[in-house]
């Protein structure tokens, strides 16, 4: 990961003074990917080949490897077919991102061979349209004419030719996008928060709402505002059937959904196994033919955003039961009840939401009340200050269920603990399984957790304030006033000597006629003083 964030910050040196990072990071993200497709073709070809990876172990010899087959007419065809099959593309040698590098680093690139790949792949291959829209490489701010253009993406290929994508250990195209917005979180990180959830949080998301569905054989998964889609990821990692999972997501922004597809994409998920879109979540719903309950739910919406709350809605059947429609000023219940209109009667939901759904009154109090008394939500995790991008408010995590039998709510105070950064607040491995171990107890943890029954909310209003269920006063030690009052009467008796063998020293100095006035000066202080 260090040597990721090493690249991709020497990378963007090359772009930071033309643009800023909100847009320079597309760059690096597309062309990170945009390798990543063309490394993992040359390692098929190895494998299709049946050769070994240690004889063929550099890209040159794997891409003269691909040129000679392409050569035989005989074997063509059949490696075309493989590829197609297997990978869903392929990539004409010329405009493999190791052959473009080799030219950049021969001062012979042209910008024209990398635009031409992005076409065909965008083209030729429905999974790759619009994916590559956001690397402009016809944008003045790369340079103003083709020379200017084509030197600056010369030195960005070059720096990027050494990530190691295929090895990468973990989500990279995640910890590409966490590290630019957390290195450049003052230029690109207004709203960061909206579309990227740390990844310890996600982990810890992730775990919660696979608990009790890990042996499903068929498994699905629904974000309603997926941003990178990292959320959804996720859940496979705590999956007996990782294979077997079906990613439906939703996201308004286009160059943040383009990033999801690029990300489900770079971890292997078919193009059958992902079903997603680029709308407006609110607007209108989404998936509405089958299926459209889903496992599992994961959310972080942007918070608190503005919707139109029509008249309309109220007859939505994601909105129609509970009394009110979300304020058109916050759309936080708007994003949770779309969310768990969607979840299936034996799923779980998790979502990050801002900690003023949990004691709001007017239409969100009345929401509040009816999910409550549905048996509707299930746990409220209250989580640290400063963990999400752009934002340094504390969150909460609501955990939902539907057909439950008791209503009781599990409160877990965890603000308290994690593990302080200088941008940014993270989660330790030990924060996330003491969170997780208190949710499967369901039991009281003094001053961390506590297990409200329906007949305590109901006392409170309804109102699901963390503190207000868990008690996380800490009592002063007290205070010892003799102790104290000892201490004054030392620091007062060393001022008087101090003062008085000050008081000696100046009367001693020899001094002239020039210095008379300060002298006596000083004297008078000290006199007074006394």
């Amino acid at each position: 990961m260090a040597d990721l964030n090493k690249r991709l910050f020497s990378a963007a040196d090359n772009l930071r003074s033309k643009m800023d990072a909100s847009e320079y990071k597309n760059y690096l993200l597309g062309l990170i990917f945009y390798k990543y497709l063309s490394d993992k073709l040359l390692e098929k070809v190895v494998e299709v080949a049946d050769e070994s990876i240690d004889k063929y172990d550099s890209q040159a010899i794997q891409t003269q490897l691909y040129r000679n087959i392409l050569a035989d007419k005989e074997h063509r065809d059949d490696l075309m077919d493989t590829l197609k099959d297997t990978l869903g593309y392929h990539i004409e040698p010329d405009y493999l991102f190791n052959v473009l590098t080799d030219q950049a680093k021969q001062n012979i690139f042209q910008l024209n061979d990398l635009h031409k790949a992005f076409i065909d792949l965008s083209t030729e291959y429905e999974q790759f349209n619009g994916l590559f829209d956001d690397v402009d490489l016809q944008s003045k701010k790369l340079g103003s004419d083709d020379q200017q253009r084509n030197i600056t993406i010369t030195e960005v290929l070059k720096k990027l030719n050494d990530v190691d994508v295929m090895g990468h250990n973990g989500d990279v195209i995640g910890d590409a996008y966490e590290f630019l917005i957390g290195q450049f979180a003052s230029e690109a990180g207004k709203k960061a928060g909206e579309f990227y959830t740390p990844h310890e949080v996600s982990d810890m998301m992730a775990q919660i709402v696979a608990l009790g569905q890990k042996n499903k054989k068929m498994f699905s998964v629904y974000d309603p505002t997926m941003g990178s889609g990292s959320l959804m990821l996720n859940v496979r990692n705590y999956l007996n059937h990782p294979e077997s999972v079906k990613y439906h997501g939703q996201e308004l922004n286009t160059t943040t959904y383009n990033l999801a597809k690029m990300n489900l994409i770079l971890h292997g998920v078919d193009k059958e196994d992902m079903r997603l879109r680029n709308a407006d979540t609110l607007n209108k719903d989404w998936p509405t033919d089958e299926p459209y309950t889903f496992d599992s739910v994961l959310m972080n919406p942007p918070y608190s955003a503005k919707w139109s709350s029509d008249k309309s809605f109220e007859d939505d059947s994601r909105f129609n039961r509970y009394g009110k429609l979300a304020p058109k000023s916050k759309a936080d219940f708007a994003f949770l009840l779309h969310g768990f209109y969607h979840l299936k009667e034996t799923g779980a939901m998790a979502i990050v939401l801002p900690h003023g759904v949990l004691f709001r009154g007017a239409a969100e109090g009345v929401i509040r009340k009816k999910l409550l008394e549905d048996g509707s939500i299930y746990a409220v995790i209250g989580m640290p200050a400063n963990l999400f991008y752009g934002t340094s408010i504390p969150t909460t995590v609501i955990i939902l269920k539907k057909n439950r039998t008791t209503r009781d709510v599990l409160f877990i105070d965890a603000s308290k603990e994690f593990i302080k950064g200088k941008n940014q607040n993270k989660l330790s491995k030990e924060n996330i399984d003491k969170i997780v171990e208190t949710y499967k107890q369901r039991e009281d943890v003094e001053k961390y957790a506590h297990l409200a029954t329906f007949d305590e909310i109901k006392e409170n209003e309804f109102n699901l304030n963390i503190p207000r269920y868990v008690d996380t006063f800490e009592e002063e030690p007290p205070v010892d006033m003799a102790a104290i009052g000892a201490s004054i009467k030392k620091i007062r008796k060393e001022k008087a000597e101090l003062e008085s063998s000050l008081y000696e020293m100046i009367s001693s100095l020899q001094y002239d006629e020039e210095n008379a006035d300060w002298i006596k000066g000083a004297l008078e202080v000290f006199r007074h003083g006394k």
